[in-house]
């Protein structure tokens, strides 16, 4: 019974003691990723601003689309599932990231279609990302009948007031909060560097997504602050009408691979 015990794991996840990775990075930490991700988005910048200008559209489209089949009901939880797919679309940003590090020509071309990499690793982290969100957006509609039963949805006219000044939208704002938040801390954990990883060095979707939740793990503070500027910009963006979105999501994208490298042990950190 005793050495059942013993061979039980540790409750922090552990890093292997073979990789050499950055524990215990400082709280201020991710500013020095976003003056990082600056400099790389205004280097060379017409690639970074084509590809946020894309994003910004396919945005633009996602919720006409909403709006045109009757899905506005699941748009606000739609916009929150837009963070756990973020480090997904923005792996062409890391990719010009690691060619601006080590002196490589950049292309938009380039960045669409990375060389480096395993395809069906980004595909498999991908996939998870994707069904995490998709999981989210059902558990929001089950919420909502779990609160206002067949009542239709009011328009967002009144979603305000029934939201804040009723028993049920109370509730559903709690619930859903709590419900999201543990969707959101999860899906920032095994995406945070797993796909720059998979991306630079070929890492198995499986040991990429691992390590990123023990990095994430090991590095509680500055993941935290990391994930909280992430949270700030993308509420800018939307209060822009997403115009902002052109110029935050190369930014977040650039500022996620020197947070990749951070941890990796490339970059000095202060």
């Amino acid at each position: 019974m005793t050495q059942s015990v013993d061979i039980l794991p540790p409750y922090e996840p552990a890093l292997p003691r073979k990789v050499n990775r950055n524990r215990n990075l400082p709280l201020t930490a991710p500013l020095g990723w976003l003056s990082a991700g600056w400099r790389d988005l205004w280097t060379r910048p017409g690639p970074s601003l084509a590809y946020g200008l894309g994003v910004t559209l396919v945005s633009y489209a996602i919720i006409y689309a909403m709006f045109a089949f009757d899905w506005a009901q699941v748009l606000f939880p739609a916009l929150a599932g837009f963070l756990v797919v973020g480090p997904l679309l923005a792996t062409g940003l890391y990719e010009k990231s690691r060619r601006l590090a080590n002196g490589e020509k950049v292309s938009l071309g380039a960045m669409l279609l990375p060389r480096r990499g395993g395809a069906k690793h980004l595909f498999f982290v991908g996939a998870i990302l994707m069904t995490l969100m998709l999981v989210w957006m059902r558990a929001a509609v089950l919420l909502y009948a779990l609160f206002f039963g067949w009542r239709p949805f009011p328009g967002f006219d009144h979603v305000t007031e029934m939201l804040f000044t009723t028993g049920p939208g109370i509730g559903m704002l709690v619930v859903g909060t709590a419900v999201g938040g543990l969707f959101a801390a999860f899906s920032f954990a095994i995406g945070a560097f797993s796909i720059p990883m998979v991306l630079d060095r070929g890492t198995d979707a499986f040991t990429a997504m691992g390590l990123s939740l023990a990095l994430v793990w090991a590095n509680k503070p500055a993941a935290i602050f990391w994930a909280a500027i992430v949270v700030g910009l993308v509420l800018v963006s939307l209060a822009t009408a997403l115009v902002g979105l052109i110029v935050i999501f190369p930014l977040l994208g650039h500022a996620t691979w020197h947070a990749y490298a951070a941890v990796r042990g490339d970059e000095k950190v202060d």
